[in-house]
């Protein structure tokens, strides 16, 4: 589509979800919300996530990507489950300001009292969807108490500006038609929508350095020449760093976690697109994959491609002819891929975990070779099904280099546990 048809407002509401949003949660997540419904908890979410605040959160990212190559160390081939460690507890202090050392649920109760997954029975949609309500209030009160201990003690700073303090502090100086429960959704829908989603892309980015082994070259090459292999990478290392940040982009182009779009659109009024009639109310899902392999926009889109998103400077700084990467058309999205959505519902956390997957992968290609496992045979098409996809099979080998990271992960972990409170501290509440 244009730029002008997915910019608008004619595809950017939702169908009506009577299970998921109806029965489930009263249609208290803003995942569900039509349009004319959405406004408020979009507005309180995207405030919340300002480039002012996302410098803030930096802190928490860098700190939890050294602890999980500091893990990595001691368990190198549970490297898929320290991932999902890692996304969930960035987006976890990020929304609430404590981390998830573990994903048992002994160690985090209420991580348990979050539905994973719907049954197709009334009742037990309904329940789910009241459990999850009432974990997602709990944390909301949580961080409530924690803000007026801190005022009562005339220490206001000691508590995190985490986002749903954030989102506290507006709601105190402004009008918010919000219920409780509804207003607790929002700094929830985050956690629901950044955790896995990063992770898997995470793993995505592992099938495609073990299977092109060039683009782990080139970036190690980057890292090596730009840092120097004594000290660990930061985000004040990211302007000199194209290559991850395009690997990041990459990624995010050649598996897409959401490969038909997420959760469907509809559309609010009838169009006319390439001949078809759509009329208002229609089911519209933007089929990520398809758009993502467009040789209009990529040439040769199966490539996983390690210079495919440098800028035209970057390309004449490094040498690098720009013709074989120019499509005959523009992706129309500021990102360059679909992978985050399309127009006004485009993911909110989208910068949020573009840094994530960015401080992830500089820290791990500075500490590990992620290597092919030997004798294996690769299938670069063997995904999970379902609303998100990742590659089936534990696929690489994580092989320790960088013995430095040990000094690094002293001081993190004390930021960690000092800067941030532990997931083991709130369960044992």
């Amino acid at each position: 589509m244009s730029k002008s048809s997915i910019t608008s407002n004619k595809y950017s509401s939702r169908p009506r979800m009577v299970v998921m949003g109806e029965v489930y949660n009263g249609n208290s997540s803003i995942l569900t919300q039509p349009t004319e419904k959405r406004g408020v908890r979009r507005k309180l979410l995207y405030q919340a996530l300002n480039p002012k605040a996302l410098r803030l959160y930096k802190f928490t990212q860098e700190a939890e990507a050294s602890r999980l190559c500091y893990a990595l160390i001691q368990n190198p081939a549970g490297w898929e489950k320290q991932l999902e460690r890692f996304t969930s507890s960035v987006v976890f202090c990020v929304a609430y300001g404590h981390r998830i050392d573990s994903l048992e649920a002994q160690t985090f109760p209420l991580i348990a009292k979050v539905a994973s997954a719907l049954a197709p029975w009334k009742r037990e949609v309904q329940a789910m969807g009241l459990e999850e309500g009432q974990a997602n209030l709990a944390l909301l009160e949580m961080v409530k108490q924690e803000v007026a201990t801190a005022k009562a003690k005339g220490k206001p700073d000691t508590v995190s500006d985490d986002l749903c303090k954030l989102l506290l502090d507006m709601r105190e100086k402004e009008s918010v038609p919000l219920s409780g429960t509804h207003f607790s959704y929002v700094p929830a829908s985050l956690f629901g929508a950044g955790s896995d989603t990063t992770a898997s892309t995470l793993c995505s980015a592992s099938l495609g350095l073990v299977t092109h082994p060039g683009v782990l070259k080139v970036t190690q090459v980057e890292l090596d020449s730009v840092v120097g292999t004594e000290r660990t990478r930061t985000f004040a290392d990211e302007a000199n760093l194209p290559y991850i940040r395009v690997l990041c982009k990459e990624t995010l182009r050649w598996r897409p976690v959401a490969a038909l779009g997420g959760t469907p659109h509809a559309s609010t009024e009838a169009d006319i697109y390439e001949g078809w009639h759509i009329p208002s109310d229609t089911i519209v899902l933007g089929n990520n994959w398809a758009i993502n392999f467009n040789e209009e926009y990529y040439p040769k889109p199966r490539q996983f491609d390690k210079v495919r998103f440098l800028s035209d400077a970057e390309r004449a700084r490094l040498g690098i002819d720009k013709q074989p990467y120019v499509g005959s058309n523009i992706h129309p999205a500021k990102a360059g891929h679909s992978s985050f959505g399309l127009g006004r519902r485009i993911c909110p956390g989208a910068d949020l975990a573009a840094n994530s997957l960015f401080i992830a992968l500089a820290k791990l290609l500075w500490a590990y070779d992620i290597l092919p496992i030997e004798g294996r045979q690769y299938d670069i098409f063997a995904y999970t099904d379902g609303f998100n996809v990742r590659p089936k099979r534990s696929n690489a080998l994580f092989n320790f280099k960088a013995s430095s990271i040990r000094k690094y992960w002293r001081p993190s972990r004390r930021a960690l546990w000092h800067g941030w409170r532990s997931s083991r501290q709130l369960g044992s509440r």
